[in-house]
């Protein structure tokens, strides 16, 4: 065998270096490519618990679960309160000092006390199958009463106990698994999410939403996550049905359209009707007959028979006004449970059959602000009742201001939601102890009123009912040490004409205030009147025309001049 010379063996022990680091270097490269192609394309293994795992019988909404679980199964299946408030009836309440939890749907109201398989369904006895229970400081609802108030379904998983709730109208869009394998069913839209339950051949599932090449699906037994679209084959779109169920009652309205309303102001003694001249065109009257008269919510009763019957006998209709005596202490107690609330309704309930009456107004004022939301349980409870009997019900609210008794504690919208009228008392603009002078109702403020309540309140124009003054102010400024000071009077129409007619004074018509406007020298005194005449008159009716509003209520008969009358009806009448 022939040696190579000494010099050349290190070159060859270089070459083979060469090659063994450009071999390392390779697999190096070969296995971060491996690393990468796996963290891209490998699917993630790690099976995880759904959010909702705590839950002993989890409830969902529209891919959404509640916080809270329900209790039972099956008939005896309960519901927390939070849950039927968040996403059944928010107008649900627990009353704590009688310990109910009320419900009031617009022709129902039913109480159902804790612990007790008796109820009174609009008064009526009936009996529970399971009560209301509470537990760990939670309210369980059993589900057959609210079957029956509410347009729902409840399905509820054998396999896990789940309950997937659906209502009226929802749209189920339905799938099933293509993919013989199985499907993963994942938490996010990636196959790099962790897996939450995994999905067998054929098993249908309910499309939640969709994103990019996934579906997002929940499976009748709770879980929810995303699956490729390709693993997946449309079925079909299930539409829950509607079950609308026909009220008896329609809300009364006048033949040409549009409410013609005065109230009857009555203190002690009721009007000599004998002395009462025409009024052409009104169709409803509103006596201020019934007032809260204590705390434990007994009415006090100044009704009169004969006025009813000559009423009706003119075509009236008879809308007995009742008030709160505007007294907030007694308002406070009189509302704050269930069965002083009953109550007052039930006495109402009475008189409106003892003198025939159509209808009530409601006149709540000066209230806490803290009774917001029992005035608006007030009017749920009282409602349903009174349409049992054709009665019609009304509510008188003020302008929107920033006073809380006078007008923030009026919940205008849930009220509209409830009542078939609602009357804005569109006057006191400028109030009898104002420090400042000005109209009682002017036509911009008046608007700005009617526009509030359409707008951001979101009261129906179709319940809107404006209230109109018949009556003025007579304004007597003193200036001293350049300060000016204000005291008024009321005045009536007639008042305010003879003031005029008596001081020989022509009225201007003022732009800012929409009306027409009067003012003199009383020695050192400036005597100022913004007149409430057949052009404010007509300038309101206008606005009604404007924003169709349901009609006009005036304060108060005995205020206006007669020929009044006739301008409020050619003007509703005239297109």
């Amino acid at each position: 065998m022939q040696l190579l010379p000494t010099e050349q063996r290190p070159r060859r022990k270089s070459r083979v270096r060469l090659i063994l680091l450009f071999l390392i270097i390779v697999l190096f490269i070969a296995s971060g490519v491996a690393v990468y192609l796996w963290k891209e394309f490998a699917p993630n293994r790690l099976h995880v618990k759904a959010d909702y795992h705590e839950l002993k019988k989890p409830v969902f909404y529209q891919g959404n679960y509640f916080q809270t679980s329900a209790i039972g199964e099956k008939e005896g299946l309960k519901l927390p309160l939070e849950l039927i408030q968040e996403w059944i009836d928010p107008s649900i309440i627990y009353e704590k000092a009688t310990d109910s939890v009320i419900i009031t749907t617009k022709d129902k109201v039913l109480r159902l006390k804790t612990a007790q398989l008796s109820a009174l369904m609009n008064e009526k006895p009936m009996t529970l199958s399971f009560p209301v229970e509470k537990k760990d400081k939670i309210i369980y609802v059993p589900i057959d009463p609210l079957r029956q108030l509410y347009p729902f379904e409840i399905r509820e998983s054998e396999k896990s106990g789940a309950v997937i709730l659906h209502k009226q109208g929802d749209q189920l869009k339905w799938a099933k698994v293509a993919n013989p394998e199985g499907v993963q069913l994942r938490t996010g839209a990636t196959i790099k999410a962790p897996v939450v339950s995994t999905l067998a051949v054929n098993e249908q599932v309910m499309i939640l939403g969709e994103d990019a090449d996934w579906f997002k699906v929940q499976q009748d037994s709770g879980p929810i996550g995303f699956v490729r679209k390709t693993d997946i084959l449309m079925e079909q779109v299930e539409t829950i049905p509607i079950h609308e169920q026909p009220s008896s009652y329609v809300p009364w309205k006048p033949l040409n359209g549009k409410i013609n309303m005065t109230w009857e102001h009555v203190i002690t003694k009721n009007p000599d009707t004998a002395k009462i001249g025409d009024m052409p065109g009104l169709n409803v009257i509103s006596p201020t007959w019934f007032s809260l008269s204590d705390g434990e919510g007994r009415v006090k009763n100044s009704a009169d028979a004969s006025y009813v019957k000559w009423a009706q006998s003119k075509g009236y209709q008879v809308w007995a006004l009742f008030s709160n005596g505007f007294e907030p202490d007694r308002t406070s107690q009189a509302l704050s449970t269930y069965d002083r609330r009953m109550t007052i309704i039930k006495q109402l309930l009475g008189f409106a059959q003892t003198y025939k009456l159509q209808g009530f107004n409601i006149d709540f004022e000066n209230v806490h602000l803290k009774d917001k939301e029992n005035l608006v349980q007030f009017v749920r409870e009282l409602t349903p009742f009174m349409h049992e009997q054709g009665l019609v019900v009304s509510i008188d609210v003020t302008p929107k201001s920033t006073n809380e008794m006078w007008s923030m504690f009026y919940d205008r919208p849930a009220l509209a939601e409830v009542v078939d009228y609602m009357m804005l008392m569109a006057y006191d603009e400028y109030w009898a102890s104002s420090p400042k002078s000005g109209s009682v109702s002017s036509l911009p403020w008046t608007e700005k009123s009617v526009s509030q309540l359409l707008g951001p309140e979101k009261v129906p124009s179709n319940k809107l009912v404006l209230g109109v003054p018949f009556y003025t102010r007579m304004w007597t400024e003193v200036t001293k040490n350049g300060k000016t000071s204000a005291s008024s009077k009321t005045l009536t129409m007639e008042a305010a004409q003879t003031i005029i007619k008596d001081k020989k004074l022509i009225a201007s018509f003022s732009p800012e205030a929409g009306q027409n406007y009067v003012e003199y020298k009383d020695g050192e005194k400036l005597v100022r009147i913004w007149l409430e005449d057949e052009i404010s008159v007509k300038s309101r009716i206008d606005l009604l025309k404007k924003y169709d509003l349901a009609g006009i209520a005036s304060w108060r008969r005995g205020f206006e001049q007669p020929a009044i009358w006739n301008v409020i009806q050619d003007s509703l009448e005239k297109k």
